[in-house]
């Protein structure tokens, strides 16, 4: 099994067929946390339970929704940026996360790989978004 950060491939066609609104309120973005068991990539296309971390404190299955800033662009870069979200009084291990958009059938967005192992026991998970900037924002398109 194995994660691999990207945006998913399904994700860059449907931008250009169907859109994706990341607009404050427009669709809404959730973030599902996912074991070293998931295999994710660029070819995921949409949320799945399966080898999806169990419920602890305020996580529960489909994650979190995400507040997103409205896309704007650094140098020739479209960008979007998500607030930091986190899960209390959880005890969670998860390996990576998918970003999807659960207003559009819960299609897949992007990837993330933790690099190993993250884990809370019985405290505060956080996922803390990057700088939103052409190097290195959560989504970049350039």
């Amino acid at each position: 099994m194995a994660i691999t950060q990207a945006v998913c491939t399904s994700f860059k066609q449907e931008i250009l067929v169907e859109g994706h609104n990341f607009t404050n309120g427009a669709d809404t973005f959730k973030i599902a946390l996912y074991s070293s068991s998931a295999t994710l990539s660029a070819s995921t296309t949409a949320y799945s339970s399966t080898n999806e971390v169990s419920d602890s404190g305020t996580y529960s299955a489909g994650g979190g929704s995400l507040t997103s800033a409205t896309p704007t662009t650094s140098g020739t870069t479209a960008i979007c940026d998500f607030t930091d979200i986190s899960f209390t009084s959880a005890t969670i291990t998860a390996r990576g996360a998918l970003i999807y958009n659960s207003s559009a059938s819960n299609k897949a967005v992007c990837v993330l790989d933790f690099g190993g192992d993250k884990t809370s026991t019985s405290g505060t998970f956080t996922i803390q978004f990057p700088a939103a900037d052409s190097s290195n924002a959560i989504l970049r398109l350039a």
